[in-house]
């Protein structure tokens, strides 16, 4: 008799959390292993239970879903996305992810999912499947210069423009005009969105 499939599931909401365990019920060949209520714990979790597959939601707090993804990676599970939005298809696959659905997918879609998964196999929910090729057609949207990315540093430290300026030795015109790019490339609108999109992608560390 094959064994079900091991599961752990890491999402902040309890109610959620109840559902997935109804779904993931006897008989469905997958079993709850574990589960987690925020990126950390996901981590922390993984490398205990060792799971077949992790079910991961994005927006979590503390560790969010694409970093907890990115540490998980490698490890040994299979990461699995379930979250309600379908702007970080691409984020989450380059993290290591192997599948990609919505909290809207019917019960018997997430079971086949999960089990396609620890099979080997890359699940993409058809709703996101257009916005992932969008961003694949586009992919130097958001990856940074090297300058660009050396005043993203200095403003998540704190810098003005006038500082950023005296430390790259170029002018604050330029450095305008660099965060201006990193605004676009980032598709965010202030300093303080790209400082935080900047660590959601990796490209800032604590």
């Amino acid at each position: 008799m094959t064994s079900p499939v091991r599961v752990l599931v890491a999402d902040d909401h309890p109610i959620v959390r109840d559902g997935l365990r109804a779904a993931l019920g006897p008989g469905s060949g997958v079993e709850l292993a574990g589960e987690a209520a925020d990126g950390e714990q996901a981590v922390r979790l993984a490398a205990e239970l060792r799971p077949d597959v992790v079910l991961m939601d994005l927006r979590m707090p503390g560790l969010d879903g694409v970093a907890a993804i990115r540490r998980i990676a490698g490890t040994g599970p299979r990461v699995l996305v379930l979250t309600t939005f379908d702007t970080d298809v691409l984020p989450a696959l380059e993290a290591g992810a192997h599948g990609y659905l919505l909290k809207d997918a019917p019960a018997g879609e997430l079971v086949r999912a999960v089990l396609a998964v620890h099979r080997g196999e890359t699940v993409i929910a058809p709703a996101v499947a257009g916005r992932l090729a969008e961003q694949v057609r586009r992919p130097s949207r958001g990856a940074l210069s090297r300058r660009e990315l050396e005043v993203l540093r200095l403003v998540a430290g704190g810098a003005t423009n006038k500082e950023a300026a005296a430390a790259l030795f170029i002018s604050e015109a330029s450095v305008k005009t660099h965060l201006l790019h990193v605004y676009a490339k980032l598709d965010v609108r202030d300093r303080a969105a790209a400082v935080s999109e900047g660590y959601r992608r990796g490209l800032l560390t604590a």
